[in-house]
């Protein structure tokens, strides 16, 4: 589950977008244009210190840009080239957002959702100590066809359209501008949300170097965290 807070956020995550989005090898639309949100997902940080949301905004009238983002309270070590920018939490204080493909509790998750049907995380606000549900904005559905755990350790990633996250002979495929479409693997997550009934493809899973089912778990390197 995702706690939300009724916070204002300076300079708010539309307005870091706006100004790193057209920097983008997969951007489209006017790069001075309005950036507006379509629609959102969350997935779950295991150890509750990440935020992990992924927006799907559009610039002007351009295409719909899929953009996941983790929220943290420090730098993560790094990651600079990843990073959208900084953030004051009214609640929560000063947050570094990053562009999650390059945030290393992001691909778990994201395999979680195209391998195992892991879904989405709910999303509550608290309010005088009970618990008040904010409906999802958008659906998901993923399938049942490999081990997630194959992404704990990332080897590369690729930006582009789809970004590319690779581990071992498997690789996630983050589709930057979602369409209606069928993935060249069975292992594939699609959602849809308000005004686009039919589901979009978000990210699947392919193994390249071979054929077959999902790759065995690999082995942690010792003192690997």
């Amino acid at each position: 589950m995702a706690l939300l807070h009724r916070a204002e956020l300076r300079p708010s995550k539309l307005d870091l977008l706006a100004a790193w989005l057209p920097g983008r090898p997969w951007f489209a639309g006017a790069p001075d244009a309005e950036v507006t949100r379509v629609a959102a997902y969350r997935f779950d940080d295991p150890a509750g210190e990440v935020g992990i949301e992924t927006m799907l905004v559009r610039a002007g009238d351009g295409p719909v840009l899929q953009v996941p983002l983790t929220y943290r309270g420090a730098p993560l070590a790094g990651a600079e080239p990843w990073l959208v920018g900084t953030t004051d939490h009214s609640a929560l204080g000063p947050r570094w957002v990053y562009d999650a493909c390059g945030d290393p509790v992001y691909p778990p998750a994201l395999a979680a959702a195209v391998l195992a049907d892991a879904g989405q995380a709910e999303e509550y606000f608290e309010v005088d100590g009970r618990r008040e549900v904010r409906a999802p904005s958008m659906t998901l559905a993923g399938t049942r066809s490999g081990s997630p755990s194959a992404f704990d350790l990332v080897d590369e990633v690729v930006d582009g359209d789809p970004t590319l996250i690779r581990a071992g002979g498997a690789e996630l495929a983050l589709v930057r501008r979602p369409a209606p479409a069928e993935a060249a693997a069975p292992a594939r997550l699609t959602g849809s949300w308000a005004g686009q009934a039919d589901p979009v493809l978000l990210a699947y899973a392919r193994w390249p170097f071979a054929d077959g089912p999902a790759p065995a778990d690999r082995p942690r390197p010792t003192g690997a965290h």
